[in-house]
C-alpha cells in the first residue's frame, strides 16, 4: 500500500511540474478520468521501450516475462497483496468470468449485488443463471444502494456479494468493509470492483477483507486499455478450478507439457493465457509514477477539488447525482441533455463523459482549481442543459 510518507505533499508548485508530464493538459481541461486516464510521457516511454526490446533483443519474449513478474510485484504493492494472489488479465472481464465459471450453485445460489453495478458484472453473474445461479438485484434508494438493503437480501443461501466500489453511473461510494463483514457473516463471498476508485486513495485489500478484486489501469491508474489485475484472497484460490484454462495458468507453465492439467496453487490459475506485454510496459511507468507521488496525496487533491465541484455545482442550483458523503474522484451532475452538454463542454476543450442521465466530471492529482473554474463557468453558460434541484 503506497501512502504519502512514500513522496513530498502536492504543493502547487509540485503539481505545476507534474503536469507538465501531461502533454494533454496544455490545452485542455481534462476531467475525463473515469473513462480513460491522460497519457503521460512515462507511459508513452514505456510504450517506446516495449517496441525497442522487440526490434532489438535475440530474446524478447525473456525480457519481457522479467516484466510481467514487475508489474505484479508492484501491483500487490499498489494494494497492499502478495504477489501470487495476484492474477495479470487482459481485462475485469477476464478477471470476473473464470471465477463466475469455477462458482457451484448446487447448494448455494443466490447472487446479490446493486444496480449500480458496471453492466460487465451483471451480465457475467446473469450468464450463471443457466448454471443455477439466482441473481437478484437491489434498487437504488435516492442515488444509493443502503447497507440495510444487502443486510435483508443477504442470506444463508447466498453464494457471492459483487460490489462496485464506486459506481460508473454516479460515484456513490459503497461501504465496503460493512457489505463484506454481513457476507462473511452468511458464509458468503465478496468480489470488490475497483475500477472507478483504484488509483484515487491508499487501498489496503486485506484490511478490507473481500475474498475477490478486480480493476484496470485505463482509468485512474493512468495506463492504456489491455491490462487489467485480479485479486484472490490467499488460500481461496486452490479451492476453485476454473473450467476455462491455459498454459501460463499451469503450476509448471514452462514444462509445455500438454497432457498435463495442473493448475497453479494462486492466483495464476486464473490467467488467460500468454500476458499482454505491450500494455504491462506501457502500464508499469503509470504505477510508478502513483508509487513516486503517494496516494494519500492523490486522495487529498482529489478531495479538495471535488469538494469544490460540488459546492459550486450547489450554488448554481445544478442537481448532484453524487451522494454528497461519497467522497470520490466522480462527481455525477444530472442533465436534461448529456450529448448537447457534452458537445457544449468539448467547444471549450473541457474533456468529460456522460452516462444516462448524467455528466461526469472526474478528478485526478493533475487536476487544479482553475480546472474546476473553468468546469463551473461552462455549466453556469449552458444552465439551460442542467437540471435544477
Amino acid at each position: 500500500m503506497i501512502t504519502s510518507s512514500e513522496a513530498g505533499a502536492l504543493t502547487d508548485e509540485r503539481i505545476a511540474e507534474l503536469r507538465k508530464q501531461f502533454p494533454i493538459l496544455e490545452n485542455s481541461t481534462y476531467l475525463y478520468n473515469c473513462s480513460q486516464g491522460a497519457l503521460s510521457n512515462a507511459v508513452q516511454r514505456g510504450m517506446q521501450e516495449y517496441a525497442e526490446s522487440w526490434r532489438t533483443s535475440a530474446a524478447p519474449w525473456d525480457e519481457w516475462m522479467l516484466k510481467y513478474d514487475a508489474i505484479r510485484a508492484e501491483f500487490a504493492r499498489f494494494i497492499n497483496a502478495d504477489p501470487d494472489e495476484i492474477a495479470i488479465l487482459t481485462s475485469a472481464s477476464a478477471g470476473i468470468n473464470p471465477v463466475a465459471n469455477a462458482l457451484r450453485f448446487d447448494g448455494r445460489n443466490k447472487v446479490v449485488m446493486g444496480e449500480f453495478e458496471f453492466p460487465t458484472m451483471g451480465q457475467i453473474w446473469l450468464a450463471q443463471q443457466a448454471r443455477g445461479a439466482d441473481v437478484h438485484f437491489l434498487p437504488s434508494q435516492g442515488h444509493r444502494i443502503p447497507t440495510e438493503a444487502y443486510a435483508k437480501a443477504i442470506d444463508e443461501k447466498t453464494m457471492i456479494v459483487p460490489l462496485t466500489h464506486v459506481s460508473f453511473v454516479n460515484g456513490f461510494r459503497s461501504d465496503v468493509a460493512a457489505v463484506t463483514r454481513l457476507a462473511h457473516q452468511h458464509g458468503a463471498l465478496v468480489f470488490l470492483d475497483g475500477y472507478q476508485d483504484c488509483g484515487t486513495r491508499p487501498l489496503d485489500i486485506k484490511a478490507l477483507g473481500v475474498d475477490f478484486f478486480v480493476t484496470g489501469t485505463l482509468k485512474y491508474l493512468l495506463g492504456p486499455p489491455g491490462i487489467a489485475f485480479l485479486y484472490v484472497r490467499r488460500g481461496l484460490s486452490e479451492t476453485l478450478t476454473p473450467p476455462i484454462t491455459s498454459w501460463l495458468a499451469q503450476r509448471e507453465a514452462f514444462s509445455f507439457n500438454p497432457k498435463s492439467l495442473d493448475p497453479a496453487p494462486n492466483a495464476r490459475r486464473f490467467e488467460g493465457g500468454s500476458p499482454p506485454i505491450p500494455s504491462i510496459y506501457a502500464a508499469l511507468p503509470a504505477l510508478q509514477l502513483l508509487r513516486d507521488i503517494g496516494l494519500a496525496n492523490v486522495a487529498a487533491q482529489i478531495k479538495t477539488l471535488a469538494a469544490a465541484f460540488i459546492a459550486g455545482a450547489r450554488d448554481l442550483g445544478i442537481e448532484i447525482k453524487t451522494p454528497l458523503d461519497s467522497q470520490g474522484p466522480l462527481v455525477v451532475l444530472r442533465t436534461n441533455d448529456p450529448g448537447a452538454l457534452v458537445a457544449k463542454l468539448t467547444t471549450r476543450r473541457i474533456v468529460v463523459s456522460a452516462r444516462l442521465d448524467g455528466v461526469r466530471f472526474a478528478f485526478h492529482f493533475y487536476n487544479t482549481m482553475d480546472d474546476v473554474d473553468q468546469a463551473l463557468k461552462a455549466l453556469k453558460d449552458n444552465i439551460n442543459l442542467m437540471v435544477r434541484s
